[in-house]
């Protein structure tokens, strides 16, 4: 318990605090309380190396968590006065890899399995180099999301292949989870107290690790309101949500909701008429009881499955299989399973349906603790000439009001809004432009006084002007102190947002320069990137410095928190 003093003066801090403030403090101490440390002090390194190492500290990120945690480590090892190098992996020279001695890898890992794209060409290299590294140590920090079925496998690989090339792993490879924080910190601290064993190549396999639990708190919520923003005559389809729920749902400004979309039923019941099965039959799931029609409907993913599951059909069939992704009816139809092939071992070899994230379009201060908006765009295909419609998106798009939804929350500490007083511009095409409307909402409700500028763009004016009542009233009323529209089809040449930021060259970079925090959302492999080449282009004009000099400072206000990415 605290003293009548320390628990009046608490008393004064959370009555002077914003909510904003209280959660940052809830947060800062549970980290406390994970790490058993009461004064928040650094942990007392007890066992540093006095020789002084030459240490190269690798990352691949793709919203930034590795390279915070990279930071952190290379800060704490300079401060023992090491020598040591940081790079971005896309940045590194993979040729010197072989030359180096002790190096900490640390990368996340994204879709499929795969690694994020600035790991890319460092990760390809790997796995086709025949070099030696028999005097290379290393450690490698994976980070993940456990709710994915190919969890840290990025960096996985990456472990797995530098020991097939003779170097030296001197910890065990650690997997991160998405509540990173606590576990990163103990990780860095074992290094710090073990950089003398470390620096000899003596592995540490036996060392203590504290035991983390990561459990997502799902909510139970209902659809409030369900409006397809897009006007008539538009090709595209584009979903206002909002869901209500009678539990407080604790979020902010930047973060993601997160939802395992269901699977239809007529689906599932086609997958069980080819198995033979009883839908009612109830099997054991991951430590869970489920009847066969609601686990096939809910848990496991039946839609393009990866070829890796094509293959462990195939041989549990024992049969050859066309490297093809196929939804699990088709396969069940042309493949059908052998009598000797039973519904648990089918289902072992399936995965869970992977979570779809959806930026947050509102705000609490401005909607409340009890319902979160997104903004969905029904994705749509064509495959052998027939239109197709993404799973999740298609899901949202087929909802109604009052039909029930599970999520949770996805916290992205990278994609913050900064203090009341600073700038921000905002670039957000289409659906990009979800977590934008969160910011207008939460800046005006706190009455920020800051200015706002926003870059938007879509297909046409007149059908595809997603929230434009609310973006013009917030203009009205000046909380939005700029915008700039792109619509790409109501002219001949195709407009886009980056073409708006070239016409606004001298004042963006001006904003820039005055301390604003410029922020992107929207598509990583076209117009994320479109707008980053732009960016260096206007810093490069109006500084009046060459194009590597101008992408130097656009990582430069990275670093500094400045400019962040929400891209998928």
């Amino acid at each position: 318990m605290l003293t009548e003093q320390k628990l009046q003066s608490f008393k004064e801090v959370i009555k002077e605090s914003s909510r904003d403030e209280i959660i940052w403090m809830s947060g800062f101490l549970a980290g406390l309380s994970e790490r058993n440390i009461t004064d928040g002090a650094p942990p007392v390194v007890t066992n540093a190396s006095t020789e002084k190492l030459v240490i190269s500290v690798l990352y691949g990120t793709e919203t930034g968590n590795s390279k915070k945690i990279s930071s952190k480590l290379a800060t704490a090892l300079k401060s023992k006065q090491h020598k040591v190098t940081i790079t971005a992996l896309d940045q590194y020279a993979v040729a010197n890899l072989e030359k180096e001695s002790l190096v900490f890898i640390i990368m996340s890992t994204h879709g499929d399995g795969e690694p994020p794209l600035a790991a890319k060409k460092f990760y390809d290299y790997l796995q086709n180099s025949k070099g030696n590294f028999k005097n290379l140590k290393y450690a490698v920090l994976a980070l993940g999301d456990t709710s994915y079925p190919l969890f840290c496998k990025a960096g996985e690989d990456v472990d797995a292949r530098l020991t097939e090339l003779g170097a030296k792993q001197v910890l065990p490879i650690e997997k991160l989870d998405t509540d990173f924080y606590a576990p990163s910190e103990a990780w860095i601290n074992n290094v710090l107290n073990n950089l003398s064993a470390l620096s000899t190549g003596k592995p540490l396999s036996n060392q203590p690790k504290p035991a983390f639990k990561h459990v997502k708190a799902f909510y139970k919520g209902r659809i409030k309101t369900h409006i397809n923003l897009n006007d008539k005559g538009s090709s595209k389809e584009t979903f206002h949500i909002e869901i209500a729920s009678d539990d407080g749902i604790y979020y902010l400004p930047g973060d993601s909701l997160g939802i395992v979309p269901p699977n239809k039923d007529e689906d599932v019941n086609e997958i069980l008429n080819l198995l033979s099965a009883n839908k009612n039959q109830t099997k054991q799931y991951k430590n869970e009881t489920y009847t066969l029609f609601d686990l096939f409907k809910f848990k496991l993913n039946i839609l393009y499955l990866p070829l890796r599951i094509v293959d462990k059909y195939a041989a549990l069939a024992k049969t050859e299989l066309p490297l093809i992704r196929l939804d699990l009816k088709n396969i069940l139809s042309l493949y059908p399973p052998q009598e000797n092939i039973s519904v648990e071992q089918l289902i072992n070899i399936l995965e869970p349906i992977t979570p779809r994230l959806y930026s947050i379009s509102s705000s609490p201060s401005a909607h409340g603790n009890n319902e979160v908006h997104i903004t969905v765009g029904r994705n749509k295909f064509s495959v052998n000439e027939k239109i197709k419609f993404g799973f999740c998106s298609n899901h949202f798009a087929g909802l109604n009001e009052g039909d029930e939804v599970n999520f949770y929350i996805n916290p992205n500490d990278n994609f913050r809004l900064p203090d009341h007083d600073k700038d921000v511009i905002m670039i957000g095409p289409g659906t990009g432009i979800a977590p934008f409307r969160s910011f207008i909402f939460h800046r005006d409700t706190e009455g920020a006084a800051g200015r706002n500028w926003l870059f938007f763009g879509d297909q046409h004016f007149s059908t595809d002007f997603l929230y434009q009542s609310e973006l013009l009233s917030f203009f009205d009323t000046g909380s939005l102190t700029k915008i700039n529209t792109a619509f790409s089809r109501d002219q001949k040449e195709k407009l886009y947002v980056q073409h708006r930021m070239l016409q606004q060259s001298k004042e963006l970079f001006a904003w820039i320069e005055g301390g604003a925090h410029l922020y992107v959302c929207g598509c990583k492999n076209t117009m994320a990137k479109d707008v980053e080449t732009t960016l260096i282009s206007i810093i490069s004009k109006e500084k009046n410095i060459d194009e590597n000099e101008a992408a130097e400072y656009l990582n430069r206000i990275e670093d500094e928190g400045r400019y962040a990415k929400d891209v998928y």
